[in-house]
C-alpha cells in the first residue's frame, strides 16, 4: 500500500479521510493534541510536526508516495514559508512524493469585475492573502518540475457545507450590497471538494495541471445570503451602495466583498467525479425543505469563510 502525508487536518481533510485510509496508509502532520487525536480517530497515523518549524519537519523525508497539502500560509507577508519549508524537508530524501494535490483559492485571479474566467485566465491576486496562495503555487510548480511529480493545483472558491454557513453576517445584520453594484462568486460543498481532492489524488496523468474546484452557478452574494436568510427564517441586512457598504464593514471582509468573479471549470469533468452539489442553488433547496439541518446550521452559526 503507497503512503499519503497530508499536511492540514482540517475540515475539508477529515471528510476526506475515511475514504483515503481505504486506499492509502496515511500519515498525519499534526501540531497539537487534538489533530493527532482526529488522527487516530480517522485510522490515519499522525507525525507531530510544525509546519513553522523546519526542524520539527525533518523526519518527514523520505516517508509518502504522495502529498495533498491543506493547510493554509501564514497570516502575513507576500510568501508561503510553510509551503516551503515542508517541500525543502521533503526534497532531502531519494523517495520524493509523485503526485502532489493542493487546495489553492480563485483568490489568485484577483477582480475580474464580474467576467467569466477559466483555467487559462491569468492569475492577477490583489491581497496578500491571494500573493501568499500563488507563491505557495509557484513553489510547488518548481518542486514539481525538478523532481518530475505530478501536481494537482484545486482554486476552490467559497467552501460552505451544514455546519459552515456563514451565518455570522446575517446574525449580525452586517449590509449587503444591492444587486445592481453586488459581487460575483461561485461557491463548492466541502465533500465535494474532500472528493475532487481524493480524484486528483488517484490520478495517474502526470504534469502540472489548475483545476478551478467550484460549482456551475456563480451567484451574487446578496443571492447566496438571500437564500439562506429564506431557507433559516432569518431577516436579510439591509443593501446598500458599495461605497455605504466598504465604508461599514472592517478592510477584511470588504476585500472578500469587493472582488467579482464567475468562473467555469473547463477541466473538472477529467477528475471524473459528480458534485453532489452541483450549485449552492440545490443545497439551499434541500436545506429549506429538512428542519434537522435547520437546526444543525442554526446551531452551529459557523464564521464567514
Amino acid at each position: 500500500m503507497r503512503t499519503l502525508l497530508i499536511a492540514g487536518m482540517g475540515d475539508v481533510a477529515r471528510r476526506a479521510l475515511p475514504r483515503l485510509v481505504q486506499h492509502w496508509k496515511v500519515l498525519v502532520l499534526a501540531h497539537h493534541a487534538q489533530a493527532a487525536e482526529t488522527a487516530r480517530a480517522g485510522a490515519a497515523i499522525p507525525i507531530m510536526a510544525n509546519l513553522d518549524d523546519a526542524a520539527s519537519l525533518e523526519r518527514l523525508a523520505g516517508l509518502a508516495d504522495e502529498l495533498w497539502i491543506t493547510a493554509p500560509p501564514p497570516n502575513h507577508g507576500l510568501r508561503d514559508s510553510r509551503t516551503r519549508k515542508l517541500l525543502y524537508a521533503l526534497a532531502k530524501a531519494d523517495r520524493i512524493p509523485q503526485r502532489i494535490s493542493y487546495i489553492s483559492t480563485t483568490g489568485v485571479y484577483g477582480n475580474s469585475a464580474g467576467n467569466w474566467l477559466d483555467e487559462c485566465s491569468p492569475p492577477m491576486p490583489q491581497t496578500e492573502r491571494a500573493w501568499r496562495r500563488l507563491d505557495a503555487e509557484n513553489t510547488l510548480r518548481a518542486f514539481a518540475r525538478r523532481h518530475g511529480s505530478q501536481l494537482s493545483i484545486l482554486r476552490a472558491p467559497g467552501i460552505y457545507a451544514l455546519e459552515r454557513l456563514p451565518l455570522t453576517r446575517l446574525v449580525q445584520n452586517t449590509p449587503l450590497i444591492r444587486p445592481e453594484e453586488d459581487s460575483f462568486s461561485n461557491h463548492i460543498h466541502a465533500d465535494d471538494l474532500a472528493s475532487l481532492c481524493i480524484a486528483s489524488l488517484q490520478q495517474n496523468r502526470g504534469g502540472i495541471r489548475v483545476y478551478n474546484a467550484c460549482d456551475q452557478e456563480p451567484l451574487t452574494i446578496t443571492d447566496w445570503y438571500a437564500m439562506l436568510a429564506d431557507a433559516l427564517s432569518l431577516p436579510l441586512p439591509p443593501r446598500l451602495s458599495r461605497a455605504e457598504v466598504q465604508a461599514a464593514v472592517s478592510p477584511a471582509l470588504w476585500s472578500y466583498m469587493a472582488e467579482s468573479r464567475r468562473f467555469r471549470h473547463q477541466r473538472l469533468a477529467e477528475l471524473g467525479v459528480t458534485l453532489r452539489y452541483p450549485t449552492a442553488r440545490g443545497f439551499v433547496a434541500q436545506l429549506a425543505a429538512n428542519p434537522a439541518w435547520q437546526s444543525v446550521a442554526l446551531a452551529k452559526a459557523g464564521k464567514i469563510r
